[in-house]
């Protein structure tokens, strides 16, 4: 059995290369999509030799986050901008702040602004929310763990934020995670839940020879003792209410003390319901409000002629 705070599921320096990787296509749609044939205004009012410098100001107190694809981002217009970082992804940052500095030709960098702002305050959004649940649980031993409610094709760069706000990753994907839901459940064992679970552990961990973590959704209390005795890695608490959730730690901790699973609390997690959540002693927290609902931080840039 794995340990009761399984580690992040992908080390940071592999979820740095993927995220690059993934924003190549994103950028080459988004880019598509804004400029398309040209930038109308910027190719009748500005000369082709004029330079300029830009910072990009934070509006709004929070994290920062997308630094880290910004270069990129300016290289993909005009490989003449350069981007110096006032800050790392991962840091506060306050209104009226600087997280970097730009210069270059003045054409290409009014045209991408547009685009590289969306990536940069989506990002800093998701950093910053993730940030205020952790700061939630603080003094709890909960984690704050991010979900796959993604953005299509943003998973690696929303789970990269998630990280820079001080959160962990749940799996990336269908790939790395064996999570028995209330679906397989009710399609394999649609009579006897608590007493086939045993049996799908098994099946499971006997197909699958690398130590990839199995954990199963639970909605039901009644169902617990079963599932808690089949021994899986995590067990998910699906939708359940804070009285529940501590009796289910009772009972884990009743049955295996520190050793047991871990315990995972899941649905309708808010910043006003997650400490209370957290002093049940679960050890897990997943929210998926983390990068399906998190407010955008707003972030300008604010050019200069040089």
């Amino acid at each position: 059995m794995a340990p009761k705070r399984p580690a992040n599921t992908i080390p940071i320096e592999r979820l740095k290369r993927k995220a690059l990787e993934s924003l190549q296509p994103l950028l080459t749609l988004a880019l598509d999509e804004d400029i398309g044939p040209g930038d109308l205004t910027t190719d009748v009012l500005i000369a082709t030799e004029a330079v300029a410098s830009g910072d990009l100001l934070a509006k709004a107190d929070g994290l920062v986050a997308g630094l880290l694809f910004v270069a990129p981002i300016l290289s993909r217009v005009d490989g003449r901008l350069r981007f110096e970082p006032a800050l790392e992804d991962g840091a506060a940052i306050a209104r009226g702040t600087s997280c970097g500095h730009i210069t270059g030709p003045v054409r290409p960098l009014l045209t991408v602004e547009r685009t590289l702002l969306n990536f940069l305050q989506v990002l800093s959004g998701v950093a910053t929310i993730t940030r205020r649940y952790v700061d939630a649980v603080a003094g709890t031993d909960a984690q704050i763990l991010d979900t796959r409610k993604t953005t299509p094709g943003w998973r690696y760069l929303e789970k990269y934020a998630v990280r820079m706000g001080g959160g962990v990753n749940h799996r990336t994907g269908l790939y790395d995670g064996v999570l028995i839901k209330d679906n397989h459940l009710a399609v394999r064992a649609p009579n006897h839940i608590g007493e086939t679970i045993a049996g799908l552990v098994r099946e499971a961990r006997s197909q699958i020879s690398s130590p990839i973590p199995i954990q199963v959704e639970v909605e039901r209390v009644d169902y617990l003792r079963e599932v808690l005795a089949s021994e899986p890695d995590v067990v998910l608490l699906d939708n359940m209410t804070v009285p529940v959730i501590r009796e289910a730690v009772r009972m884990r901790d009743s049955l295996f003390g520190d050793a047991g699973p871990a315990l995972e609390a899941s649905g309708g997690m808010t910043l006003g319901n997650v400490r209370e959540v957290a002093a049940t002693g679960v050890d897990r927290i997943s929210v998926g409000a983390l990068t399906h609902s998190a407010p955008v931080l707003d972030i300008s840039l604010e050019v200069h002629r040089d």
